[in-house]
């Protein structure tokens, strides 16, 4: 039997972790993203087992409509997921194929997404079959708890340890996570995605 054929858009961290599951299990993966960066990482850590390619709309419309599975795992910080694939390319798969947005909780990178029910899911129409359901961790509640525990532990330290301003002073990746501040957006994805005016955290954090 031949090799599952599976497409991850989106080579982050979710998508990583997801083409290391793939190859785990010896499919044919291919990664598309848009950093030339990211793809020669990915390149280094997976050598011949994935392949990458840059992310076009030829690109990826070629590879999902010839996937068993495609993984959305397209994340703008902060920001709408871009709409990358069309109905017609999910109608277009091949019979019995799988489409999981894990990106659903951003907005999706389905054009239309045609469910969000995980009961309902066998319904859509079309040969692919979109899995489009928020807050997918929360179907693994405990393992999902620890994973979030582990990774949020520091700050909430940090942040009973030195208050929340000299705390976001201090870390980049805790003052990214800050959106409002006293009636002003201060994260520019959430700015620009509500049309409103955005200021800087640096003006009041020093």
């Amino acid at each position: 039997m031949a090799p599952a054929r599976v497409v991850i858009i989106g080579g982050g961290v979710s998508g990583t972790h997801a083409a290391r599951m793939a190859v785990g299990m010896e499919a044919n993966v291919t990664v598309i993203d848009r950093s030339i960066d990211r793809l020669r990482e990915l390149d280094e850590v997976f050598g011949a087992k994935l392949t990458t390619e840059f992310s076009t709309v030829d690109a990826i419309e070629r590879s999902v409509i010839h996937a068993d599975l495609v993984i959305g795992a397209v994340l703008v910080p902060g920001a709408a997921a871009p709409k990358l694939v069309t109905r017609e390319m999910v109608k277009r798969m091949r019979p019995g194929s799988v489409l999981v947005d894990i990106a659903i909780d951003q907005g999706g990178l389905l054009r239309d997404q045609p469910c969000h029910d995980p009961c309902r899911t066998h319904l859509c129409r079309g040969r692919g079959h979109p899995y489009c359901v928020a807050n997918m961790p929360g179907g693994v509640a405990r393992t999902s708890t620890f994973a979030l525990n582990n990774a949020t532990l520091p700050f909430a330290i940090a942040l009973a340890n030195k208050g929340w301003r000299q705390a976001c002073h201090d870390d980049p990746h805790l003052r990214h996570g800050l959106n409002i501040h006293d009636g002003q957006v201060v994260y520019r994805a959430v700015a620009q995605a509500l049309s409103l005016k955005y200021t800087p955290p640096e003006s009041f954090l020093g």
